[in-house]
């Protein structure tokens, strides 16, 4: 139920109508100077939820990074691999990436969001002009008298005779009239609860959000490409070393040849080197194609059409640095996703205010100022002027229980948030320890399988030998062959794998980000 506004008006000249006007505005302003340094927001205040974290990351004992810990704050984290292709095409995708695009489109909007709520704590003003043509009545007749005289002369009778006039109905249209009306108006909604205070602060603590996940999904896009660049550097490693493998079987092939020319080898043996080339070149057509995927996927991460997009064939980097993990505590302000999982819970803390505040009645000031007249030239005079100003309060006494289940509804998006929240920290701890562990392992596996292809090579070398003294069949040369390609291929994947996992270990950690770069609300 919303009781009637307490309206003061007037439209009457003189001195009653400034002694009313007067007491509009005092009452008015009486009701503003008292409401508005009572007013208060409800709701409860934010207060970031404490998270419990360990010392130190459990995988890193033992384990000693091979780069400075202030890499993460240089700003282009990639920079530490020391690529200058990388660096371009970092660069390329920070300006036309179109997942970057439209998570800062997502950002403008929050903003915009912001403003629209501040704009809650101002007076709406209205101009309004109008011409208005009216009609009354449906019209009708007029009687009209014509002929009429007097004796003498001047009548058309007979001289001498008295003449009577003739009435005749004229019908005629409707009175139409114009009535011109020009004016303002204005209505202050004052903020006493807090209503509006909490959407300004929910819609704030959304923007942050919404910049939070403008930072991940640049951060995202970045460790997308450099994993994506550096499986494509170990695609033109594993093509130079089959394309290798190709040439070595070429020669152990013509050799074959030669000595069953010469009756030392048997036809076995050419037909066992012809199908051992074989197998190689078909692995080295079947390695192109993973190379393309990935030259395409690339493309289009820097805004590229695949079709306008190419990169020169380079060799694979054999070292990998990595960074120090630092402190678990650390983490919760160097992830954009952490960030922006605590800035949705503020927003939602704050919207259990705005639930609340709709207990409490509003309070509005109006006022309206207007000139009307059916004459143009005299519309702005004091005898035409209609003015109106006062406060409206306004309750709502029932509603089944609408504005209960809003705060029921506010408190559990809360709680949901809060949920969040946490399990996108752990997950922030697991990625770390996950990264960290593949990193510790990989490192060790790398020196086994490095000893390994050394082994396999001078295996190889040796076996041939011996085949050439006919000191042992062909067959073994193929296994030795086999053997050296497999130990060189699983040392490239760890090789790749190393790289991606650091790639990823500086994901994990947030890139240099830190949650200070957060916009100011």
């Amino acid at each position: 139920m919303r009781p009637p506004a307490l309206l003061f008006t007037s439209r009457d000249p003189g001195t009653d109508r400034r002694r009313v006007r007067a007491s509009g505005f005092g009452a008015c302003a009486l009701i503003a100077a008292c409401a508005l340094p009572a007013a208060c927001a409800v709701g409860p205040d934010y207060k970031r939820p404490a998270f419990e974290t360990t010392a130190v990351f459990k995988e890193e004992t033992g384990w000693k990074a091979s780069e400075p810990s202030d890499v993460l704050t240089r700003g282009a984290w990639w920079k530490i691999f020391n690529d200058e292709e990388l660096d371009q095409l970092e660069e390329r995708m920070n300006v036309s990436n179109e997942n970057i695009k439209a998570a800062l489109a997502a950002y403008d909007q929050a903003k915009a969001l912001v403003d629209q709520a501040r704009a809650g704590y101002f007076p709406t003003v209205d101009a309004s002009a109008s011409r208005t043509r009216s009609s009354s009545g449906s019209g009708g007749f007029t009687t009209l008298t014509t002929g009429a005289g007097s004796t003498g002369t001047g009548g058309t009778g007979t001289a001498g005779t008295p003449t009577t006039g003739v009435s005749t109905a004229v019908p005629t249209g409707p009175r139409t009239s114009t009535l011109d009306s020009v004016g303002l108006s204005a209505n202050w909604t004052l903020d006493i609860w807090g209503q509006i205070r909490r959407t300004v602060e929910s819609n704030k603590a959304s923007a942050q959000s919404s910049a939070a996940a403008l930072a991940g999904a640049r951060l995202s896009a970045q460790g997308t490409l450099a994993i994506d660049y550096f499986e494509l550097r170990a695609q033109d490693q594993l093509q130079k070393l089959l394309d290798d493998t190709v040439v070595a079987e070429q020669r152990s092939l013509k050799i074959t040849e030669s000595r069953y020319h010469y009756g030392v080898a048997a036809r076995a043996d050419v037909v066992s080197a012809e199908a051992q080339l074989l197998s190689s070149q078909a692995q080295q057509i079947n390695a192109r194609i993973q190379r393309a995927l990935l030259e395409h996927a690339i493309a289009v991460l820097v805004g590229t059409q695949p079709a306008d997009f190419f990169i020169a064939v380079t060799a694979i980097r054999g070292d990998v640095p990595t960074v120090p993990a630092g402190v678990p505590s650390a983490l919760l302000e160097r992830r954009p996703d952490v960030a922006e999982a605590e800035r949705k819970m503020a927003a939602a803390n704050a919207q259990i205010g705005v639930a609340k505040a709709a207990y409490f009645p509003s309070l509005t000031l109006s006022g309206s100022d207007q000139y009307s007249s059916s004459t143009w030239s005299r519309l702005i005079s004091l005898p035409n002027r209609t003015w109106s100003l006062g406060p409206s309060l306004a309750e709502t006494l029932f509603d089944a229980g609408a504005r209960s289940a809003q705060v029921r509804q506010a408190r559990a998006t809360y709680d949901a948030n809060v949920a969040t929240y946490r399990q996108t920290v752990l997950a922030g701890f697991q990625q770390v320890e996950d990264q960290i562990a593949t990193l510790r392992i990989l490192e060790q596996q790398a020196g086994v399988e490095d000893a390994a292809v050394k082994a396999a090579r001078e295996a190889e070398v040796l076996t041939l030998n011996q085949y050439k003294a006919g000191t042992v069949p062909y067959s073994s040369v193929i296994t030795a062959q086999t053997t050296r390609l497999s130990a060189e291929e699983t040392a490239l994947t760890v090789l790749s794998s190393r790289l991606q996992a650091s790639v990823a270990l500086i994901e994990a950690l947030g890139g240099g980000w830190s949650a200070t770069q957060l916009p100011s609300p």
